[in-house]
């Protein structure tokens, strides 16, 4: 087999694997209904951010709160940009003043700094 088999094969797979995915979408069984697409698409969009953001996700010092339906900071980033921003700032704020106080002074600073992700994350939408 020759590159260019190879390449014609590679590029046929691929489009039977889109064309697979084409099917799968919320139109295929009601195209002419585009609220409905709309609507179902923003559903999956949100669903998949949501896997992608609990998959991506980092929790200091236990799974507790990952293992919620709903994570306290998914009803947080529902809040207005000030109130989320001054959560967040807050909360890092209060790991580094209480460093070493209450848990080990590299898990608080862990703790603080995985606020400071989620605000620099609120700052950058």
């Amino acid at each position: 087999m020759t590159e260019d088999d190879e390449f014609d094969l590679l590029e046929l797979r691929l489009r039977k694997q889109k064309e697979k995915q084409m099917n799968n979408l919320p139109w295929a069984e009601h195209p002419y209904n585009l609220q409905e697409h709309k609507e179902a698409l923003e559903e999956r969009r949100g669903s998949i951010e949501h896997e992608v953001k609990t998959a991506n996700a980092k929790q200091v010092a236990g799974q507790h709160y990952m293992k919620m339906d709903i994570e306290p900071w998914n009803v947080i980033d529902t809040w207005p940009l000030e109130q989320r921003i001054g959560f967040y700032r807050g909360n890092a704020l209060k790991y580094i003043m209480r460093m070493g106080t209450k848990d080990e002074r590299l898990q608080e600073i862990q703790k603080a700094g995985h606020y400071i992700e989620k605000l620099i994350e609120v700052l950058d939408d």
